[in-house]
């Protein structure tokens, strides 16, 4: 359990927030830059003294400025993995993953080279130097680096803003599958939505030093001030799913969630994989009742839960076996007589959830 109430002050900003994080799982830290996330990083590590508040990890005490207590960095055994992979240029690969592992007392190592070299796919790179690595396996050898040290915590700050699409889809399977399999927490900061959606369970969101919502990543990122944090004027839903099946003549998946489905473009997973789908609500229309001859195919039955002013227009929640965001303009909802309790359809365009948009829990990952 990572426990945190803290207060710091630099020049016009005031970061004063407090959560906890259970372990072990990913917990992701969301906002826009200058909200405050890597200042509160650097405050967890020890690199920055708070000027008042505590940081309590697994019952033990970091820092509690009322009690006096602030451990130096070097004795918080938290794991750092930054933007850039800060390795020592001149060692091997080897080298760097063993530097922090030799510093650990013996009696705290609850991990091995061979393990993490496995885990991450580093045994054929162990005797290269650094220089000739790529971006994405230079990342993955930081990661091990500060695995093989034993955290309690493992940090990680953006860790994937430098790489390109193909080397972030390469390690974000990675990322997933370290706080279930060394049972560590982890806490991933990131302003990239896709990215939280693959390795996290659950996620703080912060603006202007302030935490403004935490719980589940499917709850927290249906909010309308999760849509302002991340720049976008339209609410999302995320949909958890079973992949129920594929379709080869038709190129499309099914997903199914209590007793209802969708059709999606083809994914490339498993029947009986487990999957998050973002749904923007400007792609969900409703109507009174089922619809012939359109070319919206997945049309789901669910009922009215709320109408709520979102600038111009409305956010409709409809109860789909999750609450399903949709935008209309407030005649749309005059004329439909929409009202909580009252019974719709949602049409769901297909072609609005593409691959980018659908991605494997993090347990199902684990699993796999």
């Amino acid at each position: 359990m990572l426990d945190i109430s803290l207060q710091k002050r630099q020049g016009d900003f005031i970061l004063d927030l407090s959560f906890r994080a259970a372990g072990p799982e990913v917990t992701a830290l969301f906002g826009r830059s200058g909200s405050g996330k890597s200042s509160l990083v650097r405050l967890l590590a020890g690199l920055d003294r708070p000027d008042a508040g505590h940081i309590r990890l697994n019952g033990a005490t970091l820092f509690d400025s009322g009690a006096g207590t602030d451990l130096p960095a070097h004795n918080r055994r938290i794991g750092l993995v930054f933007q850039d992979s800060r390795l020592l240029p001149h060692y091997s690969v080897r080298g760097n993953l063993l530097y922090g592992f030799k510093r650990t007392p013996e009696s705290d190592r609850f991990v091995t080279l061979d393990e993490v070299a496995g885990l991450l796919g580093l045994e054929k790179l162990l005797d290269r130097r650094v220089g000739a690595l790529s971006g994405g396996e230079k990342q993955r050898v930081a990661i091990g680096r500060a695995l093989l040290a034993s955290p309690r915590l493992l940090l990680m700050d953006e860790p994937l803003a430098a790489l390109d699409g193909a080397r972030k889809a390469e390690l974000l399977d990675y990322i997933a599958r370290l706080a279930a399999h060394f049972r560590l927490p982890i806490l991933y900061v990131s302003h990239a939505p896709e990215e939280i959606l693959r390795v996290a369970g659950r996620m703080v969101l912060i603006d202007d030093g302030r935490v403004l919502a935490e719980g589940p990543v499917e709850q927290v990122m249906s909010r309308a001030d999760f849509a302002a944090a991340a720049g976008s004027r339209t609410l999302v839903t995320i949909l958890t799913a079973v992949v129920e099946g594929h379709d080869s003549a038709r190129q499309t998946s099914r997903l199914a969630w209590d007793g209802r489905h969708i059709d999606v473009p083809r994914l490339d997973l498993a029947a009986g994989s487990t999957v998050r789908a973002r749904i923007p609500a400007d792609h969900v229309i409703l109507s009174l009742g089922p619809v012939e001859g359109l070319s919206v195919r997945n049309q789901v039955p669910g009922r009215v839960l709320s109408l709520t002013p979102a600038g111009p227009l409305m956010d409709v929640a409809v109860d789909v076996g999750v609450p399903l965001h949709a935008e209309l303009t407030p005649d749309a909802c005059r004329e439909l007589g929409l009202e909580p309790g009252k019974a719709v359809t949602a049409l769901i365009k297909s072609a609005a959830i593409d691959a980018a948009e659908v991605s494997l829990r993090p347990d199902d990952i684990s699993a796999g």
